[in-house]
């Protein structure tokens, strides 16, 4: 089965949690602190996958969640990292999140890899908290949350020619003629339902891949027939053939029409080089219908071929004519991936605020915000210790000042997430 669009949920490993642990051996005096860190999260990675040609294995992939990392041990020990996963992706899938379809990235070459969602940092354990004044922290840190994204992924076929035209013009004969491929044919509407691909082989210089594309019809851009499931797949070719059925009534108004849906559909499209074949010209009425459009649409500037593709007339020359035009038509991308560079930070800029405070109802505040919220979920609040420092970060922070300049009284309710505590000033 060809499905060429998923949507699924992917979330990476939480970091394993520090641990509070002190040194306990016979004849050793003050072990100290022993509390090992927490393992790494595992990570989600797409990779791109020469045996897989469809996104068939996400269909019923509702959610992939990556295992979280062990928490730290006694005697130092780290905890294992969780184990990442690898989720294959055919060539030329594109991976979008959700909601607001926002790119993320074209996975278009073979062995490429890219990390989807980082598993979240492990926490540290109270060893690494003794200094000269702490001998024995009873404190350590938890690990961080993994990320969680909801991702749309989009098929689009990579070939070097797309077929395109209204249905039943020829395009899966075309495709049946000159290549090994064999998509069904036959004479009523929509024959072919899935997009198919065949390799074209001339000669040892000339070959290239070619792209039967469902049939269009006017409407297709907004969804009607099957051309809004398909016409993706038309993005990446570098060449297109425009096919014409000459036994249909009137071939130029269905060129103007396939070139409206393409234009619709995407502007680019327009720019890319085309071929013109004028198919199914096996009498003479036809062949004469044939050359007044050769001649109209030479004129606009096409090149153009009358053959007949059940004969096999006059197709060879079709041939090395779009090998030519791939060879010498650099691909366009979709896409330009994001290149990691390095991060230059501004002074004069302004810096993000530590946290905001929300007054929830007379009496009751809430404290929120990327850093604090990231502040809170290291710390571990199971000792005395580990509250004692959360309640001296958001003092040194100037929550108490905030909170004060609100309008907070003695008493009422403060929350952080889920934790929650009474103002005292």
């Amino acid at each position: 089965m060809f499905i060429d669009r998923a949507k699924l949920t992917v979330k990476s490993g939480k970091g394993g949690d520090g641990a509070i642990a002190f040194h306990h051996e016979k004849f050793v005096e003050r072990g100290g602190p022993s509390g090992g860190n927490g393992g790494r999260g595992g990570s989600i990675y797409f990779v791109t996958s020469k045996h897989t040609s469809t996104l068939i294995n996400y269909r019923h992939a509702k959610k992939i969640v990556a295992s979280d990392g062990q928490n730290g041990m006694a005697k130092k020990m780290y905890g294992a990292k969780g184990e990442d996963i690898y989720l294959e992706l055919p060539l030329g899938t594109v991976v979008y999140q959700e909601p607001g379809h926002h790119f993320i990235v074209d996975m278009k070459d073979e062995n490429q890899t890219f990390l989807i969602c980082k598993g979240g940092r492990g926490g540290r354990g109270n060893a690494c908290f003794a200094s000269s004044r702490n001998r024995t922290p009873r404190v350590a840190e938890n690990g961080l949350p993994g990320e969680e994204k909801v991702l749309t992924l989009e098929l689009k076929l990579i070939a070097d020619v797309g077929l395109v035209g209204m249905p039943s013009v020829g395009k899966s004969t075309f495709l049946n003629v000159v290549s090994s491929a064999r998509p069904g044919i036959g004479d009523y509407p929509f024959t072919t339902l899935i997009p198919s691909l065949g390799v074209v082989n001339l000669d040892q210089d000339n070959s290239f891949v070619c792209a039967d594309i469902p049939g269009l019809i006017k409407g297709a851009s907004i969804g009607k027939g099957l051309g809004l499931a398909f016409l993706r797949h038309i993005e990446r070719c570098k060449v297109l053939l425009h096919i014409l059925d000459m036994e249909r009534e009137d071939p130029l108004s269905d060129f103007e029409v396939i070139m409206e849906e393409l234009k619709s559909y995407s502007e680019h499209l327009l720019s890319r080089p085309m071929v013109v074949c004028l198919n199914k010209t096996e009498d003479d009425e036809l062949m004469d219908k044939a050359k007044n459009i050769e001649k109209v649409l030479t004129e606009r500037g096409y090149k153009v071929f009358i053959v007949s593709l059940i004969l096999n007339e006059n197709v060879k020359p079709m041939l090395y004519y779009l090998s030519s035009l791939v060879k010498e038509t650099k691909e366009i991308p979709l896409y330009e991936n994001k290149v990691e560079t390095v991060k230059v930070f501004d002074a004069t800029k302004e810096i993000e605020k530590e946290f905001e405070i929300e007054k929830t109802s007379p009496h009751s505040f809430r404290i929120y915000g990327p850093r604090i919220e990231r502040t809170y979920s290291l710390i571990n609040l199971s000792t005395d210790e580990g509250v004692m420092k959360l309640i001296s970060i958001l003092h040194k922070v100037g929550v108490d000042d905030a909170l004060k300049n609100l309008g907070a009284v003695d008493g009422d309710t403060v929350t952080l997430m889920d934790f929650e505590f009474e103002y005292f000033e």
